[in-house]
C-alpha cells in the first residue's frame, strides 16, 4: 500500500504515519515518510502489516504535532481498505506542541479562596479550581485531580515557566477528554519544602508532609466534595505534582489508597527516599492504583535510575499483595526538570491515568464549515 501526502506547511519536522496498523504510535520510526519534494512525502507499507480497513492519522513526531484541518481543528480518523492499493492525502496544517489552543474549549477558573485555612499546619493557602468549560452548562458530576505548587501550573509570567495546565485541558477537551475538575494548590513559598517532605528533618527540619497530607485528604476534599458536583469515590479520584509535590503525592496515596486511585508522578524527588522506605497502609485486599511516572534523561545522571529502582519497588510491593499497581513510566531523553517538559507531558498522563488510553485518537466529527458562520 502506497501512502503519498501533500501539505500546504513546509517546515524540519520529519512525517510519520500511524494508525491501527502500529497501536496508534505517534512517532514509530518503521512508518516516517520520505520527502520526494517539496511538501509531498511519501512512504509504502507492506501489506501484511496492515489490517484490511486502515485507520490512520499523519503526525510530525506525536499528538501534540498532528495533522489538522483548515480551521484549525483535529481531523477524524482517515479510513481505507488496503486493496485500494494507493492513497493520496493532504494536511492543511499541523499542530505545534499543543496548540493552537481554542477560546471555547478553556476550562472555567476559579479561586477556591485567597486564604484557605488548613487548621493540620494553622496557616493560610490559595487554592484555585478549573471546572470544564462546560460545567455550568451540564448536570455531569466529574473526576478530580489534586496537583500541587498551583504557582507553575498555569497564569502567564511564573517565574519558572509554567505547565500550561488551562491550554491543555482545552486540548483534551478538544478531544472529548477534558472531563476532569483539577484543583491547585499554591505551596507554601518559604514553607514549601517543609510542607512537601513527609519525615525526614535531616531534608526539612520540623517537616510537616504528614500534616499536608491530612490537609489535602481531610480537609481539602470533603470542601470540593461539598461545594462541586464530584464523583467522590477513589476510582474518581487522584493527587500529584512534579518534583518534590511529585514525591508528597506518592506518600499522599501509599497513605490513603482508599482516597486516591491515581496519582500523577513527574521527575519525583526521589533523593529524599533512596532506599523507597514509603510507609503503607496494609489492606486485606489491595487497592488498585494507577501511577504514571515520568522523568527525563537531562535532569540529572540519577533522576531515571532512581525512577527505574522505583518501579522495580513497586513491582515487589505487587507481589507482596501490599497494591495492586498500574503505571506507566514515561521517560524522555530530551527532558530536563522543567515545567516545559511536564506541560507537555500533562496531556498523557491525564489521557491514560483518567481515560484509560495514550495513543488510539478519539474519534471526532469533521469540522462544519457553518459553525463558522454562526
Amino acid at each position: 500500500m502506497k501512502f503519498t501526502l501533500k501539505t500546504a506547511e513546509n517546515d524540519a519536522r520529519p512525517v510519520f504515519i500511524t494508525g491501527n496498523f502500529n497501536n496508534w504510535n505517534p512517532k514509530d520510526y518503521n512508518f516516517q515518510l520520505e520527502k520526494s519534494e517539496d511538501n509531498t512525502y511519501n512512504i509504502t507499507i507492506d501489506n501484511d502489516q496492515l489490517p484490511e480497513i486502515i485507520d490512520y492519522k499523519f503526525t510530525k513526531g506525536g499528538w501534540e504535532n498532528v495533522e489538522l484541518d483548515k480551521y484549525g481543528s483535529i481531523t477524524p480518523n482517515r479510513k481505507i481498505e488496503t486493496s485500494s492499493h494507493e492513497t493520496v492525502d493532504f494536511v492543511e496544517q499541523w499542530r505545534l506542541n499543543w496548540g493552537p489552543f481554542k477560546e471555547e474549549f478553556f476550562p472555567i477558573v476559579e479561586i477556591i479562596s485567597e486564604e484557605f485555612y488548613i487548621p493540620q499546619l494553622d496557616r493560610y493557602r490559595k487554592i484555585w479550581a478549573l471546572l470544564p468549560y462546560d460545567y455550568y452548562f451540564s448536570e455531569k458530576n466529574y473526576p478530580v485531580l489534586y496537583l500541587q505548587d498551583a504557582q507553575n501550573l498555569f497564569n502567564e509570567g511564573s517565574p519558572y515557566g509554567n505547565w500550561e495546565i488551562d491550554k491543555k485541558l482545552s486540548i483534551l477537551s478538544e478531544y472529548g477528554r477534558g472531563e476532569v475538575i483539577v484543583i491547585a494548590v499554591e505551596h507554601g513559598s518559604e514553607d514549601r519544602i517543609k510542607e512537601y517532605i513527609f519525615d525526614n528533618d535531616h531534608v526539612a527540619n520540623g517537616s510537616e508532609g504528614k500534616k499536608y497530607i491530612r490537609f489535602i485528604t481531610d480537609t481539602l476534599k470533603p470542601y470540593v466534595d461539598t461545594h462541586y458536583r464530584t464523583k467522590k469515590d477513589r476510582d474518581h479520584t487522584g493527587i500529584g505534582g512534579s518534583s518534590l509535590g511529585g514525591l508528597i503525592s506518592i506518600y499522599s496515596g501509599f497513605l490513603y489508597p482508599e482516597v486516591y486511585s491515581k496519582l500523577l508522578i513527574f521527575s519525583p524527588s526521589l533523593w529524599v527516599e533512596p532506599n523507597n522506605n514509603f510507609p503503607m497502609m496494609n489492606f486485606r485486599t489491595p487497592f488498585k492504583t494507577k501511577i504514571y511516572l515520568y522523568g527525563g534523561e537531562k535532569e540529572g545522571s540519577k533522576m531515571v535510575k532512581r525512577i527505574k529502582i522505583f518501579e522495580n519497588y513497586l513491582r515487589k510491593w505487587e507481589q507482596k499483595n501490599l497494591f495492586d499497581f498500574e503505571f506507566k513510566t514515561s521517560i524522555n531523553p530530551d527532558g530536563s526538570h522543567s515545567e516545559f517538559y511536564w506541560s507537555q507531558e500533562f496531556p498523557r498522563a491525564i489521557e491514560w491515568l483518567f481515560y484509560n488510553n495514550t495513543e488510539n485518537p478519539v474519534e471526532v466529527k469533521p469540522h462544519q464549515e457553518q459553525e463558522i458562520q454562526k
